[in-house]
């Protein structure tokens, strides 16, 4: 089976001031179709770095990284652009919802990206699937932290995406908000059978995966089955 994100001795480093800063070194990492992978790590751990890298939203310093089979490495970035507006979904901890856009503006634009006529009952249709038919002509300024979340997690799914890019999704999130907005990520993903990869620094998130792997400075120290569904 071809794996859905594989990276190959992935190194990546910056230019500083005091000389080359080692972000990551020699990943590799194979991810295959419908998993749900936890990426962990303290704060500067690098495992942004590693998921900005994966989605093709980066370029590494050596290696390669391949895409839904595709090597990102031999890409330029308009070729990098459409394979993710294809294949990839994104749910980030700052929403990013257009402001100027409704709630079901936000959710129909990846479906209209792909001309099709059904946009708008397609958008409105998940975000009642995320609870929020009442919400559908609110702006992003008009709704909650948590309210905007599930929009954009309606938003990540109405692209069909076979890949979805979660990071740190509950970070502005109060506690019981973010388990619910988690609890909907989850069931969404597992009825979809989209590959997840959630990067977060917090173990009892992660353990929700069915994988977790741990960056410590750059590097991999841990890659471990759970024994959990996405869904529970």
């Amino acid at each position: 089976m071809t794996a859905m994100i594989e990276a190959r001795n992935l190194c990546k480093q910056v230019a500083t001031s005091e000389g080359q800063l080692v972000i990551l070194k020699d990943i590799s990492l194979s991810i295959e179709a419908a998993e749900a992978v936890a990426i962990v790590g303290v704060s500067g751990s690098g495992k942004s770095t590693l998921l900005g890298l994966m989605a093709g939203l980066d370029s590494a310093s050596t290696g390669d990284m391949l895409l839904d089979g595709q090597n990102l490495s031999a890409m330029d970035e308009e070729e990098r652009a459409q394979l993710r507006g294809r294949s990839v979904g994104f749910v980030f901890q700052s929403f990013q919802l257009l402001p100027s856009l409704t709630a079901l503006e936000n959710v129909m634009l990846p479906i209209e990206l792909k001309n099709d006529r059904d946009a708008r009952s397609k958008a409105a249709n998940l975000l009642q699937r995320v609870g929020l038919e009442s919400r559908l002509q609110h702006y992003p300024n008009q709704l909650s932290g948590g309210e905007q979340q599930r929009v954009a997690i309606a938003r990540a799914f109405a692209s069909e995406a076979k890949i979805l890019f979660a990071d740190e999704p509950t970070g502005n999130l109060d506690a019981a908000t973010g388990a619910k907005v988690i609890d909907l990520l989850f069931s969404l993903n597992a009825e979809f059978g989209t590959t997840l990869v959630l990067v977060t620094h917090d173990d009892r998130l992660a353990q929700r995966c069915g994988r977790l792997v741990r960056l410590v400075a750059g590097e991999i120290t841990e890659d471990v089955t759970t024994g959990e569904p996405a869904h529970v």
